[in-house]
């Protein structure tokens, strides 16, 4: 049966093999950040190439302000899952020592 062009995967169907081997380095929660941190690298990159075609006309050299808010609410997405990140490696290796 052919699936319909636009049908929506799920993420975890869409990164399976992504979140199998973060999975498997760094557990589930830390892995799965991690493919998030990747999803979210990615998307910055294309804002970026965006942000080259669509200059600010009262700042040249700038990307339009929307572009703007963009990147930076994605460079504070990132911050904020590698802070998440870092507390459950902290988490786990108190643990680790406990053990």
């Amino acid at each position: 049966m052919a699936r319909p062009y636009n049908r929506c995967m799920s993420v975890f169907e869409n990164y399976r093999d992504e979140l199998e081997k973060f999975e498997f380095m760094m557990g589930p929660a830390r892995g799965r950040l991690a493919v998030t941190m990747d999803i979210v690298t990615d998307a910055m990159a294309l804002i970026g190439q965006h942000g080259v075609y669509c200059q600010s006309q009262r700042w040249p050299g700038k990307p339009v302000l929307d572009i703007q808010l963009v990147m930076k609410s994605l460079t504070e997405a990132k911050e904020l899952i590698s802070s998440v990140m870092e507390e459950l490696k902290r988490h786990r290796e108190e643990a680790e020592k406990r053990d």
